[in-house]
């Protein structure tokens, strides 16, 4: 299929590895050109070719940064993939989440995009553009870390509300909401995941394949960055012209409510 894509612009947000980074390289093999942005520049990151920007869009001023380089560097903006996330509520306890948990988990996940979206809008609009924010699984299935789940849920009811305010002004906007991913959460061997395998007594590998069956994923697997980044990519896409205002679950066949 041809995604007509050649010659767009993109901004990916959390472009440093994983989904963002995944995003960045299938946008730019579509012939799309790209100002990808992160905390920290990976030489990941580097390589795909992209644009890249270091800024914490946690804040305000971090995405005043992007915008002003990507709006410099690209002379426009015709696609937006709000994909920045994660903070330390993702494997935290609601007893164990102060004020100070829930506020940075706000800021990373809805301000970030919140603030993005309207830097970007103006451009958007402009151009007939489309925007992908990523949300989680997490917002239509809450588990035992409320955080993650309530501020996913303002990310894909805002996608929903923006939809709907811009679509008359030709702007489409969905959402993407991965289930279990292939990224560092389930690589690093000192992250999270790593820590329960270890208590558990399995490897990380044992631990996450015995994830997969209790959470009775239909595939089998956890998804492949590239997997979400290639839906992403369909839906910033004239062949998703008609397409807005949806959230696509993209998690194996895990949620199995109708």
């Amino acid at each position: 299929m041809n995604l007509n894509l050649t010659d767009k612009t993109a901004v990916v947000t959390g472009a440093s590895r994983g989904i963002g980074l995944a995003t960045v390289r299938t946008l730019i093999a579509e012939g799309v050109r790209v100002v990808g942005a992160a905390r920290t520049i990976t030489p990941e990151l580097e390589a795909t070719g992209a644009i890249a920007v270091a800024a914490d869009l946690s804040s305000a001023e971090g995405v005043a940064t992007l915008f002003d380089t990507a709006l410099t560097e690209l002379g426009g903006i015709d696609l937006l993939v709000n994909n920045v996330g994660g903070g330390n509520g993702s494997s935290v306890g609601f007893l164990d989440a102060d004020d100070t948990v829930w506020t940075r988990a706000f800021e990373i996940n809805v301000l970030s995009t919140v603030r993005a979206t309207r830097a970007a809008l103006p451009s958007l609009i402009e151009r007939r553009g489309a925007i992908v924010n990523v949300s989680s699984i997490s917002a239509t299935m809450p588990d035992a870390f409320p955080v993650i789940g309530a501020v996913k849920a303002a990310v894909t009811t805002l996608g929903k509300s923006l939809a709907e305010e811009f679509g008359p002004r030709g702007v489409r906007v969905n959402t993407v909401s991965p289930g279990m991913v292939n990224t560092t959460a389930f690589q690093d061997p000192d992250g999270q995941a790593a820590r329960w395998a270890a208590a558990s007594g399995l490897t990380l590998a044992e631990f996450t394949q015995q994830l997969v069956r209790d959470q009775n994923v239909t595939t089998g697997r956890i998804t492949e960055p590239e997997e979400v980044a290639a839906l992403i990519a369909f839906l910033l896409s004239d062949a998703a012209g008609n397409i807005t205002g949806v959230n696509h679950v993209i998690d194996g066949g895990m949620n199995k409510t109708v």
